[in-house]
């Protein structure tokens, strides 16, 4: 785990421990996205939660820990991310670096079209 010290050393990328990550506010959304990969090329995915610091996909993806992806949000719009953790049929990315709350609500209120889901203001 890289540590809050550790991560200042390091540059680029979101520099969050994992605590910090897990702590994050997820707001659930149904959103497809095409993302690329360097190897792979076209990878689609689906978000069905999002954070300012990251996402959850659902659906069997051919990646492995620590690998990259770029992707355009609403929005944000082209952001990359890394693949943090995968389980069966679900995967964890952090962005390569954290939205801006303006930004990040926005987004949700694109992504997220039931307004009772949305965060409240």
């Amino acid at each position: 785990m890289i540590t809050k010290e550790r991560a200042s050393d390091m540059g680029g990328g979101a520099q969050l421990t994992v605590t910090d990550k897990r702590r994050a506010a997820r707001h659930p959304v149904d959103h497809h996205v095409i993302a690329e990969h360097r190897n792979l090329g076209d990878l689609p995915l689906h978000i069905i939660n999002v954070s300012a610091q990251g996402f959850m996909a659902q659906g069997g993806l051919a990646l492995e820990r620590g690998e990259r992806i770029v992707m355009r949000l609403p929005v944000v719009g082209r952001i990359e991310a890394h693949l943090i953790w995968l389980h069966e049929e679900r995967a964890g990315f952090q962005f390569e670096r954290i939205i801006r709350i303006d930004d990040f609500l926005k987004l949700v209120d694109q992504l997220q079209p039931n307004p009772r889901l949305r965060p409240r203001r």
